[in-house]
């Protein structure tokens, strides 16, 4: 998702940059740049909200917004930058007494490229979505339908839900695929194996049209796929939300966001004899660089099971 920084901002990130023009005397450039980033953080946090609470983020919800710069594959500089902005904004509404405690103080960048991506076994993959499905009622079936096409297609979360998500028009289950808007806003076409569309078409049939009428407001509908309990197109903190509620009923204790199912994905692929270069087009990635992360963790899974299961290892 592009930012504008000619969209409204929030009183509060008006004011420090008009504290970083008058009384810090930044570049013009400088000062856009922490005007788009703030209107970022204002995004997520805000979630299906029409203003931001900033006395009620604390620091899990800024380790989720550093998550999610992580998982759009920002560069690591632009990962630092943005997290950086977080800390010196934060920093000045507790100067002014906005809130009690700046929450990003420790928030720091995760070295992207020094690690490989946390994936789920095949086994935690079907749990997860086991609990899924037992939420109840229209909620339990949107949350297991999303959760399986994540996995099942291997998308980032921003071609599922939020402005570049999924809508109707991009679903074709009868021949098993799906229309997807990724990053640059480069379309693909991505298969979906029987399972996921037949799971797709029962949300669509029975949780969505419940969903749907919820929305008092506007009667002309949404083209959004998966919907929030109001109705409403599901935002990004909506679908963290979601996958968290899903986790705390499992008894996986890593570390989940959106991008691990991703990651499953792609690992589970090349486990079963996938090939990088499929891979690469099911993701969507540029380079096929990007997608040879998925072959060291493999080689790496490979290596921890020899030495433990090997008796001379």
């Amino acid at each position: 998702m592009t930012t504008s920084t000619n969209q409204p901002i929030d009183d509060q990130v008006a004011a420090f940059l008009s504290h970083l023009r008058s009384e810090r005397a930044l570049a013009t450039n400088t000062v856009s740049a922490y005007k788009s980033d703030l209107i970022q953080l204002s995004d997520i946090v805000r979630g299906a909200s029409q203003s931001v609470l900033w006395g009620q983020v604390n620091e899990r919800c800024l380790e989720d917004f550093a998550m999610d710069l992580v998982a759009r594959d920002y560069n690591q500089s632009t990962v630092a930058r943005k997290i950086a902005a977080a800390r010196s904004f934060f920093q000045f509404l507790a100067e002014e007494g906005v809130v009690e405690h700046n929450p990003a103080e420790k928030l720091q960048a995760r070295r992207v490229g020094r690690s490989l991506p946390d994936v789920l076994s095949e086994q935690d993959m079907v749990d997860l979505l086991l609990a899924a499905n037992a939420r109840p009622e229209a909620e339990g079936l949107r949350d297991r339908a999303m959760l399986e096409l994540t996995y099942a297609a291997g998308l980032r979360v921003s071609e599922i839900v939020g402005p570049t998500g999924i809508e109707l028009a991009s679903l074709n289950l009868d021949d098993g695929w799906v229309r997807v808007l990724g990053k640059g806003l480069k379309e693909r076409i991505v298969p979906l194996y029987p399972g996921v569309s037949d799971l797709l078409r029962l949300y669509l049939r029975e949780a969505r049209p419940t969903l749907a009428r919820r929305n008092h407001r506007d009667r002309s509908g949404s083209c959004a796929v998966f919907l929030n309990a109001r109705g409403k197109p599901l935002t990004r903190q909506g679908y963290w939300l979601a996958l968290r509620r899903c986790v705390a009923k499992t008894n996986i204790y890593s570390r989940i966001t959106p991008h691990t199912l991703r990651h499953s994905f792609a690992t589970h692929l090349l486990h079963g004899g996938a090939s990088l270069r499929h891979v690469q087009e099911l993701l969507g990635h540029a380079s096929i660089a990007t997608t040879q992360i998925y072959t060291h963790l493999t080689n790496d899974q490979i290596h921890k099971a020899f030495e433990s299961a090997h008796p001379r290892a």
